[in-house]
């Protein structure tokens, strides 16, 4: 099953059919315990909606209610390669080796919900970048008790050169308005993924494909679990949160996004996260 946020409330999406879930408010969601077994409840004797898929689409809105959203770095090899490289100029290359080898992950602050944006929506590339980058990021929805309910697509946008001038640059390289994009819906799964799970991502520029890659969840050194169990450690989330778990597909050195540039991240079973770029005036 796949939850989604819309206009009129949330939508629940089994097999070809959806199903409206009356009586229920977004964020009492993230507080429910038995949250798959409910939503099964509530739909099984419900009637599935007779709208066509199109007009559902128009419907959406972020996945988001008042969850924070967290990300984890350098839980890739390949995301350790490119962070070292990025901060090798300004001798911060080091930490990023390191924290890849720690116990203890890299964890950070990402987004409120009002600088979050849903499927079909834009992103943004901050002005005073020079370098900006998509990181498609499988991210786990996390319930107010620390229990993850489900899964879901994530866009990490990020001012490489920005970050990669001093590592205490992070957070004006990662957060600001329309930095964060998730969606569509969050599959609702409380097991983890296979490994075999794979992440696809397409930047395409005036309709023709200029980036591509994939990877699947078989090359991602720290489960999500554990990465949930240390962001609870001394932190709680009373309407739950939103933690994205790093990513491992990272465009060659040379490329940027231009305003324009479509971003399109696949995860089998969940769906495709479709972004367009804005940079304001």
């Amino acid at each position: 099953m796949i939850l989604f946020k819309t206009v009129q409330g949330p939508l629940v999406q089994r097999g070809n059919q959806h199903f409206r879930l009356t009586g229920v408010e977004w964020d009492a969601l993230f507080r429910e315990s038995q949250l798959v077994r409910m939503v099964e409840q509530k739909i099984r004797d419900a009637a599935p909606l007779q709208a066509d898929a199109l007009s559902l689409a128009r419907d959406l809105l972020p996945p988001i209610g008042r969850q924070e959203v967290w990300a984890a770095g350098v839980t890739y090899y390949r995301s350790r390669e490119a962070r070292m490289e990025e901060a090798k100029a300004s001798g911060g290359g080091d930490f990023y080796a390191r924290v890849y080898e720690a116990d203890r992950p890299e964890l950070f602050f990402k987004a409120t919900p009002h600088r979050v944006v849903g499927h079909g929506q834009n992103v943004r590339i901050r002005k005073d970048a020079k370098w900006s980058v998509p990181e498609p990021e499988l991210t786990v929805a996390v319930d107010a008790g620390g229990r993850i309910i489900g899964y879901t697509i994530g866009n990490d946008m990020c001012s490489r050169d920005i970050e990669g001038d001093n590592p205490l640059y992070l957070p004006q390289a990662k957060i600001y308005d329309q930095s964060c994009a998730l969606g569509p819906g969050i599959l609702l799964e409380e097991g983890p993924l296979p490994a075999t799970t794979a992440i696809t991502l397409e930047i395409k520029r005036e309709d023709r494909p200029v980036f591509t890659g994939s990877a699947t969840l078989a090359q991602l050194k720290r489960t999500p679990a554990s990465l949930v169990e240390y962001l609870f450690r001394e932190c709680s989330f009373p309407h739950g949160c939103f933690l994205m778990t790093g990513t491992c597909i990272v465009p060659p050195d040379s490329f940027t996004l231009q305003p324009g540039d479509e971003i399109s991240i696949q995860i089998s079973g969940i769906g495709v996260l479709t972004n367009t770029v804005l940079q304001t005036a």
